[in-house]
């Protein structure tokens, strides 16, 4: 299938078959996507969880409106961004850069010196929702990754994120859970949005061009 074609096929899987796990070929190939994804200065900041013990994932059910998919499909992604921006995050992604390239760039270091003297001064909270906004790009490359290799998702904003937090000891690493994403395959004849005609806005009332 070509891109429109994917995107066509996918949806927001609301029964997903228990009795059948997603290769970690896939997975692998979703989370290499998702590494290699865009983010604002390249800063990647925000992780993602794989979650596949079956007692973990029955508690994050619990505090996301025991939504089925959680436990029925065979992997769940947690995204997870940075609780802040710090010198030392920073840092390590600069030098990172130079020490894979194998130089320094003199426009690069005064890059950097212009974010250190940025975001490590800026609100806490406010450095976390700009995080997370890139937490975001990456779930939209896992869902297009996803459908590439025939494989569902269901994108979740709908848990407690302090609780989840909680579960898997996210704070204590300085991350804030943001969305999850459970991975398996749709259960056709037990999913009442599978037959459903995908509806989106006519282009027309959607794009809009400046010329």
């Amino acid at each position: 299938m070509d891109l429109i074609q994917i995107l066509k096929w996918r949806y927001a899987t609301k029964k997903m078959n228990p009795a059948k796990a997603v290769p970690e070929a896939k997975v692998e190939h979703i989370l290499e996507a998702v590494r290699l994804t865009a983010t604002s200065s390249g800063l990647q900041p925000y992780e993602v969880i794989v979650v596949t013990n079956p007692e973990v994932r029955e508690k994050i059910k619990a505090i996301a409106w025991g939504q089925g998919q959680i436990t029925d499909g065979s992997h769940l992604l947690v995204f997870a961004a940075w609780d802040n921006y710090t010198a030392d995050r920073i840092n390590q992604m600069f030098d990172l850069t130079n020490d894979e390239r194998g130089f320094k760039n003199e426009g690069w270091e005064a890059y950097r010196a212009k974010l250190l003297a940025m975001y490590p001064n800026r609100d806490a909270e406010a450095n976390h929702q700009h995080a997370a906004r890139q937490a975001y790009i990456g779930l939209g490359t896992a869902l297009i990754a996803a459908a590439e290799v025939e494989v569902d998702a269901t994108p979740m904003e709908g848990f407690d994120p302090a609780a989840l937090d909680e579960i898997l000891g996210l704070r204590a690493r300085g991350l804030r859970s943001v969305l999850i994403l459970p991975l398996g395959y749709r259960e056709e004849d037990k999913d009442w949005l599978v037959k459903l005609k995908k509806v989106r806005r006519a282009r027309a009332n959607f794009v809009s061009e400046v010329k």
